[in-house]
C-alpha cells in the first residue's frame, strides 16, 4: 500500500509539471488544537453550528458505536458537553444535520443511525444548548434504513424548512414541513429513488428560482441529477453528462460518495466535484445548464477510493482549494489530498500540497472547514473511522495579516432566522461587477453532514467589497445587495444579510406564516 501511495503522488506531480504548474507549491501549515481532547477514533460524521449563539462555532462528531461528542467552543477552546446536552447517543451515528427547523433562532440537530435498535432518525430541538427529542412529534419516526445524506432546506419555497434524506438501502425520502410536522412526499414528486444513494447536494443549477438535486450513488449505480420543474423532479443526469461523476462507466465496485458544489473558476456559475470510488470528477458548469468534464486537466482524476470533498480558500489568494479524503477500511487505506488552486497560462488547476502531519492522520469520512478561533482563516476538522485514528481540529497557521483578509457572510430570512440553506453569496470589487468569489450556504456537504455556519470568502486585500445574496423565496431568485463592505469592520464576526423579497422590503410584508397554512409542494399531490 505504501508503494501505491507513492505512485499516485508521482502521477499527480508529473501531471502538474505537464500543465506547466510548479511541482510542489508552498505547503500550508496546520497545528493540532487540544490534541488530547480529539484523540478518540471511530468517528464518522462531523458538522458545525453555533449552538449557544455566542459567535463561536461548536462541533458535533458522530461515532461508530461509542457516545457522540458535542464540543462547545469558547474563544477557540473546546469541551465536550454531549452528556449534559442530551445528545451522547451511543448507536452508530452515520449522519448529522444542523438547521433551525423551528425558526426560533438557534440550530436544531438531526441524527441518522445505522439500522438496529430503534428508529434510524432522531430530531433534537435546541432549548438553550440543551436538546429535547421531538422525533415522534415531528413525524420523523423511520424504523429502517441505512441513513446517509440529510439536508434541510426550503424546497417548496413556502418559508419553512423541509428535509431530504438519502438512504443506502431503500428509496430516498423528502419530507414536506407542514406546521412543524414532516410528511414524506418523495414518491409524489419523483424523488423516491431506490438506487444506493450515499450523498446529495441541492442548488439552483438552472437559476430559475427552484432547487435542483444531485444525488451520489454507489455500487455501480449511476448518479441522479434531478431537475425541479415546478415542484416535480426529472432525472436529467445522462443528458447533462453527470450520470457517472467522472468515475467511468458502470462498474459494480465503483460509485460516487460525495458531491460538492463550488465555483472553482470564479465565473459565478455552479461547478460540481464528485469524490468517487474510481477516478474523482470535476465538472465546470455553464450558464446554459450544461457541464464540462475537466477532471484530468485540473489534476484531480486520481483513481482510488474517496469519501469526501470540501472546498475552501485556505490561503486567501482568491482561488478555491480542495480537500479530498481517502477511504480507510479494515484492509486498505487510501491517502488524503489537499489541493490548492493555482493560476496557469490556460486558466486554473489544482496542485497537491498535503502537509505531512495531515497525511499521517489517516482521516476518512468527515471533513469540514470552519474558522474555529475567529482569526479569519478557515481551520480543518477531520474524522477517522479506524479505532486507532482520531477526529482532530487543525488550526490553519496563516500569518495574522493574511488570516484577517477575509469576510464571513451569514444569510438569514426576513425574521433573522437561519432558514436560507442553498442561498448564493457573490462578492464583487466595490462599485463594480468584477466578481471575486461565489459561495453557497450549506445544503448538503461534508460526509453525510450539513453545517449551519457563515460562508467564508478569502480576499487578496482589505479594500471594500460589495456583497450580493441570491435566495430562493417563493419560487423566485431574490437578490439583496450590501455595498461597500469593509472587511476590517467584520473581523471576528460575520456580516449578516437578511434575504427579503423586494416588495416585502418596501411594504414590510414578510412575517411568520400561519401553522395552518397549506404547505404543499408546488405540483405535488397531497
Amino acid at each position: 500500500m505504501k508503494r501505491t501511495v507513492l505512485a499516485v503522488g508521482a502521477v499527480v506531480m508529473l501531471a502538474a509539471i505537464a500543465r506547466g504548474l510548479p511541482a510542489q507549491s508552498a505547503r500550508p501549515r496546520f497545528v493540532a488544537v487540544q490534541p488530547e481532547r480529539f484523540a478518540a477514533g471511530g468517528a464518522l460524521a462531523n458538522a458545525f453550528a453555533d449552538i449557544d449563539q455566542d459567535g463561536d462555532l461548536d462541533l458535533f462528531v458522530g461515532f461508530n458505536g461509542t457516545p457522540n461528542r458535542l464540543y462547545l467552543n469558547t474563544g477557540g477552546t473546546f469541551r465536550d458537553i454531549a452528556v449534559e446536552a442530551g445528545v451522547a447517543d451511543a448507536r452508530a451515528t452515520r449522519a448529522a444535520a444542523w438547521s433551525d427547523i423551528d425558526a426560533d433562532g438557534d440550530p436544531d440537530l438531526l441524527l441518522g443511525f445505522t439500522p438496529g435498535a430503534g428508529p434510524v432518525l432522531r430530531l433534537y430541538r435546541n432549548d438553550g444548548a440543551r436538546f429535547t427529542d421531538i422525533t415522534a412529534a415531528s413525524g420523523l419516526t423511520v424504523d429502517t434504513g441505512a441513513v446517509r445524506q440529510p439536508a434541510f432546506l426550503d424546497v417548496d419555497g413556502d418559508g419553512d424548512l423541509d428535509l431530504f434524506v438519502a438512504f443506502r438501502d431503500r428509496a430516498n425520502m423528502l419530507f414536506r414541513n407542514g406546521g412543524g410536522v414532516f410528511i414524506d412526499v418523495a414518491a409524489s414528486v419523483g424523488l423516491a429513488d431506490a438506487r444506493k444513494s450515499v450523498g446529495a447536494v441541492w442548488f439552483d443549477y438552472q437559476q430559475d428560482g427552484d432547487f435542483d438535486l444531485y444525488v451520489a450513488n454507489q455500487d455501480g449505480d449511476a448518479n441522479g441529477f434531478f431537475r425541479n420543474d415546478g415542484g416535480t423532479f426529472t432525472d436529467v443526469a445522462e443528458a447533462v453528462g453527470l450520470a457517472w461523476g467522472g468515475r467511468g462507466a458502470k462498474v459494480a465496485t465503483q460509485g460516487t460518495v460525495r458531491p460538492c458544489v463550488a465555483d472553482v473558476n470564479n465565473d459565478g456559475v455552479a461547478d460540481l466535484f464528485s469524490a468517487n470510488y474510481g477516478p474523482n470528477g470535476l465538472f465546470l458548469g455553464a450558464a446554459d445548464g450544461s457541464f464540462r468534464d475537466v477532471s484530468t486537466t485540473w489534476g484531480v482524476a486520481i483513481d482510488g477510493r474517496y469519501d469526501t470533498c470540501a472546498f475552501a480558500d485556505l490561503d486567501h489568494d482568491g482561488l478555491l482549494d480542495l480537500y479530498v479524503n481517502g477511504t480507510v477500511s479494515a484492509t486498505e487505506s487510501f491517502r488524503d489530498y489537499l489541493f490548492v488552486g493555482a493560476s496557469t497560462a490556460t486558466g486554473t488547476a489544482f496542485v497537491e500540497v498535503t502537509p505531512d502531519n495531515v497525511l499521517a492522520l489517516t482521516a476518512s469520512h468527515g471533513v469540514q472547514w470552519a474558522d474555529v478561533d475567529g482569526d479569519g482563516a478557515l481551520d480543518l476538522a477531520l474524522a477517522g473511522s479506524r479505532p486507532e485514528a482520531s477526529h482532530p481540529i487543525l488550526r490553519n497557521a496563516l500569518p495574522a495579516s493574511v488570516a484577517r483578509r477575509s469576510l464571513q457572510v451569514r444569510v438569514v430570512d426576513a425574521n433573522g432566522r437561519a432558514t436560507m440553506a442553498g442561498a448564493e453569496v457573490r462578492v464583487y470589487v466595490a462599485g463594480t461587477r468584477t466578481l471575486l468569489a461565489t459561495r453557497w450556504v450549506d445544503a448538503g456537504s461534508g460526509y453525510d453532514a450539513q453545517s449551519d455556519m457563515p460562508v467564508h470568502v478569502g480576499l487578496t486585500s482589505m479594500t471594500p467589497v460589495d456583497v450580493e445574496v441570491t435566495a430562493l423565496i417563493a419560487g423566485t431568485r431574490t437578490k439583496t445587495m450590501v455595498r461597500r463592505v469593509s472587511p476590517a469592520t467584520y473581523a471576528k464576526r460575520a456580516l449578516t444579510v437578511r434575504a427579503v423579497r423586494a416588495a416585502s422590503r418596501r411594504a414590510g410584508l414578510d412575517g411568520p406564516r400561519s401553522p395552518s397554512a397549506d404547505h404543499r409542494f408546488r405540483g405535488a399531490r397531497r
